[in-house]
């Protein structure tokens, strides 16, 4: 916090304030002429913003000499920049022409440098206002799970995190306003993202140069929540949702308001969801192919137990709650504020087994599922933010934007009423984004950013030990435009250094019950628990505007990611995904019937991904696409492998079985070189003024460099949205195939493709507050029976059956 209210007080000495006194007034028409209401130009990513009135007409005051980019968007047409050099005079009567466009054009704000939909050299998917409400869900995984190249893990209802061309967990950073979330969703699938949709602005997903800014645990993608919780204006406005479905009688409320008085923003949202178990189609357990032989050996002559909960998930019911209070200070040259947010949610982890011993008859079965389906989650946070942004004209350094944040996470897993596994994370994080004026033609950014997370496991199955991670690092981003070509540069350096609890590195689980451990084991063992990498990665992007409403956009980039402390140290039952996780840094093998896990000799190595995407845009008129082709070929990638081995918790050693009754299968993280490459697109059609139309597809293939596939890759997709919108009145259609996903690794089983249709209507009121909507949404409207083949839980827990959501959403 005190670097944060520093940047202010100290650049305020360094850094020569505001001298303002030239204008720039102008007209914004259409191609034919015709003057546009409502565009908005804007200065320097978004800042000073100004509007058209009702002839086309605006007018920037009190800028200062030198050069001067605008930006000029409006509904339904395509993004201009213009740039203008400002001497001692005024420049007035500009004239900028915007061309039609059916593709929406919004900026993103979690880039350093000013950047939109289509001015990026990768695919950036934006949702925000309308579709980010109609799209909205309670997980950000489910969120996001429809946008082209992003699906989702899928941990039933209560857990899903984005999957970007196929990376996730540790590689895919999930960030609040640009700085990490600190919870424990990188660690497990069953673990929640803490940050709310409900009350977000919008959601980005971003590739390329820009996540450089980041850091190595951005290498797969950056998921940046944007909210109001920081305030920047005082305007008063109070946005509102309340919404029920059916498919598992959720009930949902949330709002935001913000408003303020002088120079003092204030900001205050909240939200409460709550739902039981959601229906299904037919049985939530299916068998899977790799288990056939060994169920018809075990049970011949016996009728094989299904699952007796028909057309419902069991302890799949959630409650969440949480609100935020933020304010800021309004200063000439930008602002300082400061916001606390808290969340709790009480949610159930569906298809829990521990898998400890051999069921002897049917009673027993369902006396212990009775007890498995007690199990749940209960999670708390407290998250307090400050963000400074300031201005500095006449100066080189003319930016400076200071954030940090503190997270305070927890999570208990409770067994049939009894505290089992507690999870904790507090982390602190704060950086410095230091912006540069123009310096022949180019204009770029510093970045220096800390961040400490100190992470704890604590139970019989904390399959982690406590440790510490904390991470120095800077990067440097650049940008030139040389005429129709913009050209982007990006470097990182960082240092992160890993400390796991040495304790709790043993040779195997009989010797960690032992008091006395071999001198050299527990030398062995200190020096495994303290791990240090120096990741570096660059990158270069440009983007080809050939022709009015086309660009071509290319990016190359070596990254390199540090491994995360579960990718390392794990050595235990995980509850969530009902195996027995074993870290790079160990050995397993078999000795008779007895597995052994033992510390190795091996290094930890950094993964190192070679990339190149090129993409290629149409933006102007009815008719608008997005075609993008990606190769990624990444040395040393961290993934967990199915060793056939299984782990049975009733003794203080884990033994080896083929029989999946008596224990839990290992799984280890193991590196090879690893190829995936694939496509994503997108087509979109006007076809009348009403009616518009949308096709979409993307596929991504993973396998390894020496041979076979790697696990849980989503499987091609197409899609097709219709939408109609006239007078008071919208609606749209939407289907989605997900086809057969057979390209699978050694001992994983196959997924059957399936098809979903979803559909709504939207009836707009007038007269009460500001676009008042009264919605109706269905979702799987066939009632399709679907399992998403990237889920841990795909043979327990099928995606919700038919459901009808119905509600009201505006703003005053």
């Amino acid at each position: 916090m005190t670097a944060c209210l520093l940047s202010s007080s100290v650049a305020g000495v360094f850094f020569t304030p505001f001298a303002y006194s030239q204008q720039i007034s102008g007209k914004v028409v259409d191609a034919s002429g015709v003057a546009i209401s409502n565009a908005q130009i804007s200065l320097e990513k978004g800042k000073y913003q100004v509007k058209t009135d009702s002839q086309g007409r605006f007018v920037l005051q009190e800028l200062s000499a030198g050069q001067v980019e605008l930006h000029i968007t409006a509904p339904q047409y395509s993004h201009v920049t213009k740039h203008f050099t400002l001497g001692q005079q005024d420049i007035n009567n500009v004239e900028i022409k915007l061309s039609a466009s059916v593709m929406e054009v919004i900026d993103v704000y979690a880039t350093p440098l000013h950047s939109s939909t289509i001015e990026s050299a990768l695919p950036v998917n934006v949702l925000s206002s309308d579709e980010l409400r109609l799209k909205q869900a309670s997980t950000l995984g489910e969120t996001l799970k429809n946008e082209v190249g992003v699906h989702s893990s899928y941990y039933g209802p209560v857990a899903s995190s984005p999957i970007i061309r196929g990376l996730d967990g540790p590689r895919v950073m999930v960030t609040q306003n640009g700085l990490d979330v600190g919870d424990a969703s990188r660690v497990g699938p069953d673990h929640v993202v803490s940050s709310e949709t409900s009350t977000a602005t919008q959601i980005e997903v971003l590739r390329g140069p820009s996540t450089l800014f980041y850091g190595s645990g951005a290498i797969g993608g950056v998921v940046n929540v944007v909210d109001n919780r920081v305030p920047t204006s005082t305007d008063s406005q109070i946005d509102y949702m309340l919404k029920h479905n059916d498919v598992a009688d959720e009930d949902e409320a949330s709002f935001n308001l913000n408003t303020g008085t002088g120079k003092v923003a204030l900001h205050l949202d909240g939200f409460w969801r709550e739902s039981n178990d959601y229906d299904i189609p037919g049985h939530a357990e299916i068998e899977d192919e790799h288990e056939d032989e060994h169920h018809e050996e075990e049970h011949e002559g016996e009728e094989h137990h299904e699952e007796e909960a028909v057309g419902t998930l069991a302890n799949s019911a959630s409650k969440s709650s949480g609100y935020t209070l933020g304010a800021s200070y309004l200063l000439d040259n930008g602002f300082v504020g400061f916001s606390y947010g808290r969340m709790d949610r009480d949610y159930g982890i569906p298809g829990h087994s521990h898998g400890e011993e051999a069921h002897e008859d049917e009673d027993e079965h369902e006396e212990e599922h009775e007890a498995e389906e007690g199990t749940r989650a209960k999670l708390k946070q407290d998250r307090f933010q400050l963000l400074s942004d300031l201005d500095f004209e006449d100066s080189f350094v003319n930016r400076l934007a200071a954030k940090l944040a503190y997270t305070d996470y927890q999570h208990q897993e409770i067994e049939d009423g009894q505290l089992g596994t507690q999870f904790k994370n507090k982390m602190l994080e704060t950086r410095f984004d230091i912006y540069h004026g123009e310096f022949d033609g180019w204009v770029g950014a510093w970045t220096l950013h800390y961040k400490h997370s100190d992470f704890e496991a604590i139970g019989d199955e904390a399959f982690t030990p406590p440790s510490k991670t904390e991470t120095f690092a800077a990067a440097w981003l650049e940008e030139k435009h040389f005429g129709d070509v913009l050209l982007q540069l990006g470097a990182r350096v960082e240092r992160v250094e890993l400390t796991a609890d040495t304790e709790l590195i043993g040779h195997d689980h009989e010797e960690e019950h032992e008091e006395h451990h071999d001198e050299d084991e527990e030398e062995h063992a200190e020096a495994l628990g303290k791990q240090s990498f120096s990741p570096v990665s660059l990158s270069a992007g440009a983007v080809w505007e050939y022709q009015q409403g086309y660009n071509l956009g290319a990016s190359m980039a070596m990254s390199q990611r540090a491994p995360s402390a579960s990718e390392l140290f794990s050595n235990g039952p995980h509850i969530g995904t009902n195996t027995y996780e074993v870290g790079a840094l160990y050995e397993v093998h078999l000795e008779g019937d007895e597995v052994h896990i033992e510390p190795g000799e091996q290094d930890a190595e950094l993964e190192t991904s070679y990339s190149l995407d090129l993409t290629w845009r149409k933006f102007d008129g009815d008719f608008g696409f997005v075609i993008s082709g990606f190769y990624n070929h990444i040395e040393d990638y961290y993934y967990q492998k199915n060793t056939d081995l299984f782990a049975v918790a009733e003794h203080d050693h884990v033994e080896g079985d083929h029989d999946e009754e008596e224990g839990l299968p290992i799984y280890v993280y193991q590196q090879d070189d690893v190829d995936m490459y694939g496509f994503e697109s997108e087509f979109i059609y006007q076809v009348t003024e009403p009616l518009k139309a949308s096709v979409f597809a993307d596929y991504i293939r993973a396998e390894l460099s020496d041979g076979g596939n790697l696990p849980r890759i989503p499987p091609m997709r197409v899609g097709l949205e219709l939408d109609y919108q006239v007078d008071n009145y919208a609606a749209g259609l939407s289907v989605s195939h997900y086809f057969d996903q057979d390209k699978v690794a050694e001992l994983e089983s196959e997924t059957d493709g399936y098809t979903i249709v979803d559909a709504n209507f939207n009836y707009y009121l007038e007269g009460i507050g500001n676009d008042t909507v009264l919605f109706i949404k269905g979702d799987n409207l066939t009632d399709e029976e679907a399992r998403v083949h990237a889920s841990f839980l795909k043979n327990l827990a099928p995606l919700p059956g038919r459901g009808i959501s119905v509600g009201i959403r505006g703003s005053f």
